[in-house]
């Protein structure tokens, strides 16, 4: 028999949902129809996080406590409004990724089992040049959500030296997400590098709570800012994105006065359409203003100079970038220097 299904209507287009009565999230049972009535509650938030950028697709066909499948090419089948936009791989390759411009892109896509949504930090219309600076603060070990707190509190303050404006928002799992718009007049290299500096002044001025370590042997118990997010092809959740537990927690969106406080389980699925009504998209004036990258270009030639500091490791599917360091865990690097038995 074909699959049970209702129509609902997103914006400028009618989606078909099937299976609707699906539960996806166990903690309270919400199903896949309330996933995409979620989205339908924060169109103008979500699709402003998402809007022209080439968006990775995290699909659980089964719900969240299922198999994730990460899906870069849109599939073939698909109705003739659906935009997508076209991104080159080092080996040569290409794909073309979902490119949201209104909601209906949003709820077509979580009727596939798109739970989070994953968007490149450049637009379609230059996908090499990225307008979003991501500063990314993840709890390692030993830490919590109320360490990424407090560290987050130091980063507005760079934030504001710097003339930048900053806009917060929970990862929806454990850490903290900062995003500042910024001229897309610089390449992934560039912009990265840019990120590893402002790092290294937040580790600086927190030495005992944060670190820039790439290697998980050398992190200990702090959080660990990843510089890396603003590798190319790298992605991190959207706001507003649902994220894939349980309990259905939502990258959340978030005013400077509420991040001492603000808790992770906050915002869920279930929450959150309450908040945005009653305050609307808390990241509406994020595209008022594009920042320059040379206040931060100019931290990264005073490591370079006065500190001795240049590049550090890329992710591991990366080919050796210019400038980079042994791409080669310290321990493993110290076995080879000493091969002498114990």
């Amino acid at each position: 028999m074909p699959s049970p299904y209702v129509e609902v209507e997103a914006g400028p287009h009618v989606v078909k949902v099937t299976n609707p009565e699906k539960v996806f999230f166990s903690t309270r049972g919400e199903t896949k129809l309330d996933l995409v009535t979620y989205y339908l509650s924060v169109a103008d938030g979500v699709v402003r996080a998402l809007y022209n950028r080439p968006t990775q697709l995290k699909r659980h066909p089964e719900g969240a406590q299922g198999e994730a499948i990460y899906q870069k090419r849109v599939p073939a089948s698909r109705p003739p409004w659906i935009e997508t936009a076209r991104v080159t791989f080092p080996s040569g390759r290409h794909a073309d990724e979902l490119c949201p411009v209104d909601v209906a892109h949003v709820a077509w896509a979580a009727n596939l089992g798109t739970i989070d949504f994953h968007p490149w930090p450049s637009r379609r219309t230059d996908t090499e040049s990225p307008d979003e600076l991501r500063i990314d603060l993840d709890p390692q070990p030993g830490t919590t959500y109320a360490d990424a707190r407090r560290v987050a509190l130091t980063v507005a303050e760079i934030l504001g030296e710097l003339g930048y404006t900053g806009y917060p928002k929970t990862s929806g799992n454990r850490g903290l997400h900062v995003y500042v718009r910024i001229e897309p007049l610089w390449t992934f290299p560039v912009v990265r590098r840019c990120a590893l500096a402002f790092a290294r002044e937040l580790e600086r001025r927190r030495p005992a709570d944060t670190t820039t370590a790439w290697w998980k042997e050398e992190r200990g118990a702090k959080v660990f800012i990843d510089y890396n997010q603003n590798a190319r092809d790298r992605t991190i959740a959207s706001a507003y994105s649902v994220r894939a537990r349980p309990d259905a927690t939502v990258s959340a969106p978030l005013s400077w006065s509420e991040v001492p406080e603000a808790d992770t389980e906050d915002f869920t699925m279930a929450t959150m359409p309450a908040r945005y009504a009653e305050r609307g998209d808390l990241h509406a004036g994020i595209d008022g203003r594009a920042f320059s990258l040379e206040p931060l270009l100019a931290w990264v030639a005073r490591d370079e100079r006065d500190r001795d500091l240049g590049e550090a490791p890329y992710p591991p599917n990366f080919p050796k970038m210019a400038g980079e360091p042994k791409r080669v865990q310290p321990s493993r690097a110290k076995r080879a220097a000493d091969p002498r038995p114990d």
